[in-house]
């Protein structure tokens, strides 16, 4: 008889493919980070061996200002781009998360709990790339957040200009856009529409 805790992995479960949604995603979701507030890099999983890769070093001098990764098993492309009328397909990525914290969690690769509270639709060359925006579990300061309408206004543009900015490149043109931010019942809708593709594209569990 086994020994070992339940569950138990003998081998490193790749971020993506291999971490749980949570119990019970519409209270709290859980979340892999990639990036921090400290990190003037963009940083990515990436999709086949699931570690941490350099993607690029960021063209603007701005700072994420929350969390960033993403929900694990789920997958942005038909169902998710539907939502978002200027967009003809998802980003076929997993879905992105900006998760806010009052506490600072300069650590990168690491998992957590947090509550979902809205979100911004972001279009990028005509692909869904929706930022779903949320709040870490337990936090002291906002964790009665319940809905976008709970955060400051200014925290929500600050968000809104990092991702207007964060994929400037040189000699390209920017082909970002972002409309108006959404709350809670919208930013669930997003996310049962990833994991539905998910299971889509990738299998069930």
């Amino acid at each position: 008889m086994s020994n070992f805790p339940k569950p138990f992995y003998r081998w490193r479960p790749h971020p993506w493919h291999g971490l749980s949604v949570g119990e019970n995603p519409h209270e709290f979701v859980n979340c892999y980070i990639e990036i921090t507030p400290f990190d003037l890099v963009k940083y990515e999983v990436e999709k086949e061996t699931g570690y941490l890769k350099v993607d690029r070093p960021q063209r603007t001098s701005s700072r994420p200002p929350a969390l960033y990764g993403f929900v694990p098993q789920t997958y942005c492309a038909e169902r998710v781009g539907a939502l978002m009328p200027e967009a003809k397909r998802g980003d076929h990525d997993p879905l992105d998360i900006c998760i806010i914290s009052e506490r600072p969690i300069s650590r990168g690769e690491v998992i957590l709990d947090a509550r979902i509270v809205g979100g911004l639709p972001m279009c990028d060359n005509e692909e869904a790339d929706d930022k779903i925006i949320a709040i870490v579990k337990h936090d002291l300061l906002w964790d009665e957040a319940r809905d976008l309408s709970d955060l400051p206004p200014v925290l929500v543009e600050r968000l809104r200009h990092y991702f207007l900015t964060y994929k400037l490149v040189r000699g390209q043109e920017n082909s970002v856009s972002i409309g108006e931010a959404y709350g809670r019942d919208h930013a669930l809708k997003v996310l049962d529409a990833s994991l539905a593709d998910y299971v889509d594209h990738f299998g069930g569990s």
